[in-house]
């Protein structure tokens, strides 16, 4: 056999561990041109504007020198890796896009691969795949780890953001709105004014009182507001700025899926946790079919409201002797007075209403005076009759 020379014996190719070791020594060059790439390629992909020129440069660093530590170590753990992790949870906070950080990790991953190939020397196809497979497989664990990382950081953030608005506008319902230090500070978080006028809205209902996105709805009609989610009902702030409050009403009333009540408006924030009351008192007060009920529509029926055990009394004394009859007629007296008052006590008028001759419609009305004892004409005597069927509706039909 023929003597075969050292010169003549090729060299062996260093596998990816070897590459990537050799390659350490590399990682301030490397750096610097990821850095320039990050700021070339592309440009317009790039915001980093919340991150110093060093803080980037730190975090360029630490990835490269990762990337080739894990290829040193046959990619073991990429997918978990805690370098990336703490990277993707940093620029999450910085407010870089999840995007630029994809495309630096990309760029990052081609520079080391550049470095690879330029010590790798003359190689074969497998080899050649080999090496690019462990490089590629160490970039994608990584970017998967940043990317689950920064989601998390990010959904961190937006829990943290919605307890901080949950607390602010609970406080707002609260009464602090009275300081002004505070009104001003609540009303830049939330985006609305501290002054001007107001409405709130009150809904309650199953699953959902509110459409979603009735936030949006507003906006689109050049209306501000603030929704929350509050227990047994969902409140909304309302601000009027140039719209008057029978505008408002129009634009609510289709976004309501359950019931709701609507405050008079107030004077700014100072008075939302008076107005959130008038609006559950007007919800406390609306009829089994209202969808939309405002309070400066119903305040016969708020007053009756507020005063349960008069409004009983009141039922009981005026109403007693009718109430007490068998249903069938209780029910025929009870709506004949109702339809009767209705029609500004015209027996003419409500004969048609009530499917009946106008004869009926008075001998009805005999009855139940004959039953109360007392007459039914009479400013007074009607107003008490009136009031009396109001409170006997809202006592058995409550609202919400």
């Amino acid at each position: 056999m023929a003597d075969v020379s050292p010169a003549e014996i090729p060299e062996p190719v260093p596998d990816s561990a070897e590459l990537a070791r050799a390659c350490g020594s590399d990682i301030a060059e490397l750096t610097a041109r990821l850095m320039a790439a990050v700021f070339t390629d592309n440009p317009e992909w790039t915001d980093y504007s919340a991150v110093s020129r060093e803080d980037l440069r730190d975090g360029c660093r630490r990835f490269l020198t990762r990337v080739l530590e894990l290829l040193a170590a046959k990619g073991a753990g990429a997918e978990s890796d805690d370098v990336a992790a703490a990277i993707g949870r940093q620029r999450a906070a910085q407010g870089v896009p999840l995007e630029a950080m994809q495309r630096t990790f990309r760029l990052g991953g081609r520079i080391v691969w550049e470095a690879l190939m330029d010590r790798a020397g003359d190689m074969s196809p497998a080899d050649f795949r080999e090496i690019g497979t462990a490089m590629w497989a160490v970039v994608d664990g990584m970017s998967s780890a940043l990317v689950t990382s920064y989601r998390g950081a990010e959904l961190d953030r937006v829990r943290r953001d919605e307890r901080r608005r949950h607390a602010l506008i609970e406080d707002v319902l609260s009464g602090r709105g009275r300081d002004a230090v505070f009104a001003a500070h609540a009303a830049r978080e939330l985006a609305i004014p501290a002054g001007g006028d107001y409405l709130v809205v009150v809904a309650r209902g199953e699953p959902q009182p509110l459409r979603l996105g009735t936030e949006s709805a507003l906006a689109a009609m050049g209306i501000r507001s603030v929704r929350h989610d509050r227990g047994d009902h969902t409140v909304g702030i309302v601000a009027l700025e140039q719209h008057s409050p029978q505008q408002v009403a129009e634009v609510l009333e289709p976004l309501v899926l359950g019931h709701a009540g609507l405050s008079p408006a107030v004077e700014g924030l100072a008075e939302i946790d008076v107005a959130h009351a008038l609006a559950i008192l007007a919800l406390d007060t609306a009829g089994r079919d209202a969808t939309l009920t405002r309070l400066d529509d119903n305040y016969p029926e708020a007053l009756l409201v507020r005063a349960p055990d008069l409004a009983q009394r009141l039922v009981q004394r005026s109403l007693g002797p009718i109430l007490a009859l068998p249903a069938k007629e209780r029910d025929i007296l009870l709506h004949t007075l109702t339809v009767w008052l209705a029609e500004n006590c015209s027996a003419a008028h409500a004969a048609p209403l009530l499917h009946c001759h106008r004869n009926t419609v008075i001998n009805r009305l005999q009855r139940a005076a004959t039953l109360l004892g007392r007459p039914l004409e009479g400013p007074r005597h009607q107003l008490e009759l009136s009031l009396a069927l109001t409170a006997r509706e809202l006592l058995d039909h409550p609202a919400g």
